[in-house]
């Protein structure tokens, strides 16, 4: 199910599901997190696809939300049925294995979606940052709960609080990712694991896969429209449009008047 933006190949067993909106660094919008939805649904649902192959344009894997498609949004609240909590719910309980291919930024929600696949690799130049707090906002995706699960409160908190950026070799230190490859390889070798996890029994993959994650998945529903509800309410406040203008007039921004 292609879009302008979100582009679907099947590769022999496997699903590609490629963000195709280079001039703006697949910055997600709400049509395209349908479409991503959509292109999940499906995959899921086709006996045809026995794993699933996430990536982006060979330059850029996603430099987050697109901010302006965002702020036209009104403030939700967790019982909301909108596009990016669908994608976002749809993507954590696909039951079929699901492989990213990152080449270029990954940005917000291009790294805390990785929080949700299975396997993934990534590019040597490929960057990586969660700059929630820098812009007045907070993290998404269950990822104030995840991550410190998964690498410690204190490197988590490392990342979100300070929101800087870090390398592939750090996200594979910070067991994020599986291994970081030239480049040119990346899609390759990502598509060549997600080959093979088509080829192993379908049901005992998905058996796998649903125990794996058996631990997070009632809370997974309900953290992500919790974070939502602030991240959508700060991202309409003081600090959030300070920040969003000082990056438009290209300084630095001034936080020194809130409390």
């Amino acid at each position: 199910m292609s879009s302008e933006h979100i582009l679907t190949e099947l590769v022999d067993s496997v699903m590609v599901v490629r963000l195709n909106r280079g001039e703006k660094k697949n910055a997600l919008t709400q049509a395209m997190y349908t479409a991503l939805t959509d292109a999940l649904k499906q995959a899921d649902e086709d006996p045809q696809v026995r794993s699933i192959l996430l990536t982006g344009t060979p330059d850029c894997f996603c430099s987050g939300n697109d901010i302006a498609d965002f702020l036209q949004m009104k403030t939700i609240t967790p019982s909301d049925d909108v596009p990016v909590l669908r994608f976002m719910k749809t993507l954590a309980h696909v039951t079929k294995p699901v492989v990213a291919a990152i080449n270029g930024p990954a940005i917000g929600v291009g790294t805390t979606v990785l929080l949700h696949v299975d396997l993934a690799y990534a590019g040597e130049k490929a960057r990586f940052q969660m700059p929630f707090v820098n812009i007045g906002i907070c993290p998404e995706y269950a990822s104030t709960y995840l991550l410190p699960r998964m690498i410690g409160h204190v490197k988590a908190a490392e990342l979100m609080l300070l929101g800087e950026a870090f390398t592939a070799a750090d996200a594979v230190d910070y067991r994020l990712i599986n291994a970081v490859l030239p480049d040119a390889e990346v899609y390759e070798h990502a598509l060549a694991k997600a080959r093979r996890l088509a080829e192993q029994p379908p049901a005992a993959l998905r058996t796998s896969k649903e125990l794996l994650k058996r631990w997070r998945r009632d809370l997974i529903d309900e953290i992500i429209p919790a974070e939502a509800v602030h991240f959508m309410s700060m991202l309409q406040g003081e600090e959030a449009k300070e920040a969003l203008t000082a990056f438009m007039q290209k300084r630095k921004p001034d936080f020194s008047n809130f409390s």
